[in-house]
């Protein structure tokens, strides 16, 4: 396999992180990425994409949260993406550790993300990463 590179993501990136975006839901993409990753890629967090031949083909978005109802100054990864064409092949792994490494060099302690419960190969991934369940359950209000 050719040489994956991971960078810092940036708002040019908006466009091909839709396109990974919309090929894992299978549905068409009603998000404005544009606007979102303009914003990520502003802040000082923890977002970066993996590119081949100048290609995104994957991405994981985080943010740093410092007031979390009564937890420390924490991180939640809020997003992973990789195209289909090149899952399995270590990509989310290497953008995650590239993002715990930027935060356990930021100081640190916990980052937090959220699974649904029957994803399972995402809760499997995570666990691979030595997540486990955190002290929190999940809640919602539906407003509809």
């Amino acid at each position: 396999m050719k040489e994956i590179r991971i960078r810092k993501l940036r708002k040019e990136d908006a466009d091909e992180i839709a396109g990974i975006y919309g090929a894992i839901t299978q549905k068409p993409v009603e998000i404005d990425f544009r606007r979102i990753v303009e914003k990520d890629s502003r802040r000082n967090d923890a977002s970066f994409v993996a590119e081949l031949e100048g290609k995104v083909v994957g991405f994981m978005t985080s943010y740093i949260l410092t007031l979390g109802f009564g937890i420390e100054k924490s991180a939640w990864i809020a997003t992973l993406g990789v195209n289909p064409e090149f899952m399995g092949q270590g990509i989310g792994e290497r953008l995650s550790k590239e993002i715990l490494q930027y935060y356990k060099k930021e100081g640190i302690k916990n980052v937090y993300t959220s699974v649904r419960w029957d994803s399972t190969d995402l809760l499997s991934f995570f666990k691979t990463l030595g997540f486990d369940r955190s002290n929190f359950i999940n809640l919602r209000k539906n407003l509809e």
